[in-house]
């Protein structure tokens, strides 16, 4: 069995709804969620005049391999009424958004998909709600726990916890 760090993140409609309906799909098409981190909010990341973002990590167990995982993951996307348009790399407003953060240890380099994630050490709206369910776990290219990214990360961003869904 795998075991996979997702992150979900979303800021339009009614978030904690879509979280709770995003890991639903999950756990029919990909696997059992074995963690929830809290639910965080954040200003949006990039943007200017944005709704606020919502994230929240997930732990994953799959039997999935990492190529299969991110086609599943685009697809519950796509259901869900994602839309994803094309804009030179800008950060959009969006109803789900479901990152790979980490699968296994395993590192992966290509173009439709790079694990560990390329920025999630970067962004502190990632690091928080990782940092509640997977403090120790060392990311495989850095070589630093979770912790230690998110104590030394330079996004200053606000971060507001706000519940913890099951």
């Amino acid at each position: 069995m795998n075991e996979a760090y997702l992150c979900l993140g979303g800021n339009l409609g009614n978030c904690f709804i879509t979280f709770k309906e995003a890991c639903r799909h999950i756990e029919q098409k990909a696997g059992k969620i074995k963690l929830y981190s809290s639910i965080y909010q954040s200003q949006a990341w990039g943007m200017n005049d944005a709704p606020d973002f919502y994230n929240q990590v997930i732990k994953l167990e799959t039997k999935l391999k990492p190529q299969e995982l991110i086609l599943v993951l685009l697809d519950i996307e796509k259901q869900m009424g994602r839309e994803r348009l094309e804009q030179n790399n800008t950060y959009q407003n969006r109803i789900i958004d479901i990152d790979v953060l980490f699968y296994n240890n395993e590192i992966i380099e290509k173009q439709t998909l790079q694990i560990p994630h390329p920025r999630l050490h970067l962004r502190r709206f990632v690091l928080e709600p990782l940092n509640e369910i997977a403090s120790n776990y060392i990311h495989p290219l850095l070589k630093k726990s979770i912790t230690q990214l998110l104590a030394i990360c330079a996004d200053n961003g606000q971060i507001k916890k706000l519940e913890h869904v099951l």
